[in-house]
C-alpha cells in the first residue's frame, strides 16, 4: 500500500513536470534560428515565396505560436508527435524504431559503469594505504578526464584498426544474413566499444562516490561495534559499510541513468550507432524541429521514469524512506 502511494504521488508530479517540460522545449525551439520551410524548399529544389507559404500551410507553421503550441500539446495527449519535416514519416514511429538500440546501449553501460564503479570503489576503500588503492583511484581520474570523444576515437583506432579485434561502427553486420543467436553474438561484438566507452566516465564517478561513501560509512558507530564484536573484516565491510555507503550511489545513479541517455549522442554519432542520440544529431542538421520535440519528449519522460525507479530502489534500500512516505 505504501508503494503503491508511493508510486502514484511520483506519477503525478512526473505528468506535471513533463507537461512544463513540453511547453518549455516548444518555446525554445520557436527561438532557434532557421526557418524548416526554407531549408525543406532548397532540399527540393525550389525556393519561391509561393512553394514557402504551401509549405508552412501544410505544416502548421503559418498559425500563430499559441496555435501550434495548443495543437502540440493535444497531439501529444493521443500521442501524436506530427511528422518529420524531412522524412515525411510519423516522429513516432521514427523515435520507436530507434529507441531500442539506445536503450540496450545505454542499459549495457549504466549496468557495466555502476557494477565495475562499486566493485572498484570498494576495492579501493580496502586498500586505501596501499599502493593498489592509489592505482585504482589515478586509473579513476584518468577516465574522468580524459573527454569522450577522444576515448571513443582512440578504441576505434586501436581495437578495430590496428588490432582488428571488435568492429568499429553500426549495430550489427549489415548483408552477413545472421539470425539467432548467430545475430545476437555480432550485436554483442558491436556494443562492446560504445558500451565501454560511454562507461568509462560513469563508472569514475562510481569509484569515487564509493571509495568515499565507504570510507566515511567505516568510521560510524555501529562499525566500531562490529569490530569490537569480533566479526570478520569481510563481513564488515560487505554487511555494514557497503550496505550503508550505497545510498548516496543509488541516488546518483539514478540521475545518472538519464544523463546516459543525453550523452549517448556523441558516442552513437563517433559508433554510427542507430539510436535516438545520432537520429537527435541528425535532425538538428536539418532543422527537423518536429523531430526535435519528439525526441526530447521522450528523453525527458526517461529521465523521469528513471528517477522514479530510483525512489523505488531508495525506499526498498532504506526503509525510513519508506515510513516518510507513510
Amino acid at each position: 500500500m505504501v508503494y503503491a502511494r508511493l508510486i502514484i504521488m511520483r506519477l503525478l508530479k512526473a505528468v506535471i513536470v513533463l507537461f512544463l517540460i513540453v511547453i518549455f522545449n516548444f518555446l525554445l525551439i520557436q527561438l532557434a534560428p532557421g526557418d524548416p520551410a526554407a531549408i525543406l524548399a532548397g532540399q527540393a529544389g525550389a525556393a519561391d515565396q509561393e512553394f514557402l507559404n504551401q509549405l508552412r500551410e501544410r505544416f502548421g507553421l503559418d498559425q500563430p505560436m499559441y496555435v501550434q503550441l495548443w495543437r502540440y500539446v493535444s497531439g501529444i495527449a493521443m500521442l501524436d508527435f506530427g511528422y518529420s519535416y524531412r522524412l515525411g514519416v510519423p516522429v513516432f514511429d521514427l523515435i520507436m524504431d530507434r529507441l531500442p538500440a539506445t536503450l540496450l546501449l545505454t542499459g549495457t553501460a549504466f549496468v557495466l559503469s555502476l557494477v565495475l564503479g562499486i566493485v572498484a570503489g570498494s576495492m579501493a576503500a580496502a586498500r586505501v594505504k596501499k599502493p593498489s588503492g592509489s592505482l585504482i583511484m589515478a586509473l579513476a581520474l584518468v577516465f574522468y578526464a580524459t573527454p569522450l570523444f577522444w576515448v571513443a576515437l582512440m578504441s576505434v583506432v586501436v581495437f578495430s584498426v590496428y588490432l582488428g579485434w571488435l568492429p568499429a561502427y553500426g549495430l550489427y553486420t549489415v548483408g552477413a544474413g545472421h539470425t539467432g543467436f548467430a545475430l545476437a553474438l555480432d550485436i554483442a561484438k558491436h556494443l562492446v566499444l560504445p558500451a565501454t566507452t560511454l562507461a568509462l566516465f560513469f563508472m569514475a564517478i562510481y569509484t569515487r562516490m564509493t571509495r568515499t561513501s565507504m570510507l566515511d560509512a567505516a568510521q560510524q558507530d555501529y562499525v566500531k561495534t562490529a569490530r569490537a564484536k569480533g566479526l570478520k573484516p569481510s563481513i564488515i565491510q560487505r554487511r555494514h559499510v557497503l550496505r550503508n555507503a550505497l545510498l548516496p550511489i543509488i541516488t546518483l545513479a539514478g540521475l545518472q541513468a538519464g544523463q546516459m541517455v543525453g550523452g549517448a549522442i556523441l558516442t552513437e554519432t563517433v559508433f554510427a550507432w542507430p539510436g535516438i542520440g545520432r537520429l537527435m544529431f541528425e535532425a538538428l542538421e536539418q532543422r527537423d524541429y518536429n523531430l526535435l520535440l519528439g525526441i526530447f519528449f521522450f528523453s525527458a519522460a526517461l529521465v523521469i521514469v528513471f528517477n522514479i525507479i530510483t525512489d523505488l530502489v531508495y525506499s526498498l534500500a532504506d526503509p525510513r524512506i519508506k515510513k516518510g512516505a507513510a
